[in-house]
């Protein structure tokens, strides 16, 4: 079992190379498109490949079914819930593994190097000549685009969820900014279940250059280290674990200011991991945290928080109050700070 576990590790980087496949060849929407179990040959000859391909596609398919990314029985292959998320007419989530698997793999070389080294302040740093992940992503708009597609795909299915499971949080709310809102796509969710509340997507000025305002959403360009616009709630949907503690205090502090200059009863959202469970514990979501904190600090300086540690940054920025709600999605927690 030892040896077969450490084979299993060392290898298991396949397993995100072929859910990008899947996602470049967009076979959920094949298999979609098809409207029952897809057999193979119509799913080869739907994606146009040749026939003596067909067992490396087969074979592509197995690893998928049996992580249960797809399904399988006597008549073809069928979508599952995970497949779903990568259909482009929803989440469209092939975005997030076609820019995890493009931009990631080649810093991670560095890891056992960084360990060693005293210049530079995270891995991905050491990779790229000094310079920081957003840096990268702006001089390179190809992979800037990419960034942005892809926490576009997961931060739509994310408040999705936050809309579905906690409508209570909207209540009372005139008013929200979702800061790093991108182009405004995951905002407009909530902007159509709530058609009363006004929404401002804001983010960098040149994420935000080709945005459209309508009437439910507006689009700032801005720094959100600079100011805030002011509105009744702030959104921070995953942007916290990007930065270190010291930057994560600057941040709230900003949204701070921004809520209180509009009513007294504002409040920030924060949508992000709380990294609480035992090392020991074997589920996938804990190993999914665990991973995801590894990347925050390689990439961007930034980590995951323990309930402590969510404590010490909230209290620290001068927030008199908070509440963690109850899980109700999937990896993520949700928690509201009161000034």
């Amino acid at each position: 079992m030892e040896l077969t576990n450490f084979i299993h590790q060392s290898v298991s980087y396949m397993s995100s190379w072929a859910l990008r496949c899947a996602a470049e060849l967009e076979i959920s929407d094949h298999i979609k498109a098809y409207g029952g179990p897809m057999p193979l040959h119509e799913l080869a000859r739907s994606i146009l490949i040749s026939t003596e391909k067909e067992l490396m596609l087969e074979s592509l398919m197995d690893l998928l079914v049996h992580q249960r990314v797809f399904a399988k029985c006597e008549a073809g292959y069928l979508l599952t819930p995970t497949s779903e998320v990568m259909l482009s007419e929803g989440a469209n989530m092939g975005a997030f593994v076609r820019f995890v698997t493009e931009s990631f793999p080649e810093q991670l070389f560095f890891t056992s190097k960084w360990f060693k080294d005293t210049g530079k302040s995270t891995v991905f740093q050491l990779a790229h000549n000094g310079k920081q992940a957003w840096e990268v992503l702006k001089e390179k708009p190809e992979l800037g685009n990419l960034f942005n597609d892809a926490m576009a795909s997961h931060s739509k299915e994310s408040v999705r969820i936050l809309v579905k499971r906690y409508p209570e949080i909207f209540d009372g709310i005139n008013n929200l900014v979702d800061v790093g809102g991108g182009t405004g796509s995951t905002v407009k969710i909530i902007a159509d279940s709530f058609p009363d509340l006004r929404c401002i997507a804001f983010d960098l000025p040149h994420v935000v250059d080709n945005s459209l305002n309508n009437d439910s959403i507006s689009v700032i360009g801005g720094d959100m280290f600079d100011k805030i616009p002011p509105a009744d709630a702030i959104l921070l949907e995953t942007i916290l674990h990007d930065w270190s503690d010291e930057d994560c205090v600057k941040i709230l502090k900003k949204c701070k200011e921004a809520i209180e200059s509009t009513k007294e009863n504002g409040k920030v959202i924060v949508v992000d991991m709380i990294l609480d469970a035992e090392i020991d514990d074997d589920s996938k979501e804990t190993e999914t945290k665990l991973i995801y904190n590894l990347s925050m600090m390689s990439v961007f300086g930034g980590k995951e928080r323990t309930k402590k540690e969510w404590h010490g940054l909230i209290l620290g920025a001068g927030y008199s109050d908070y509440k963690i709600y109850p899980t109700r999605m999937p990896l993520y927690s949700v928690i509201e700070l009161y000034s």
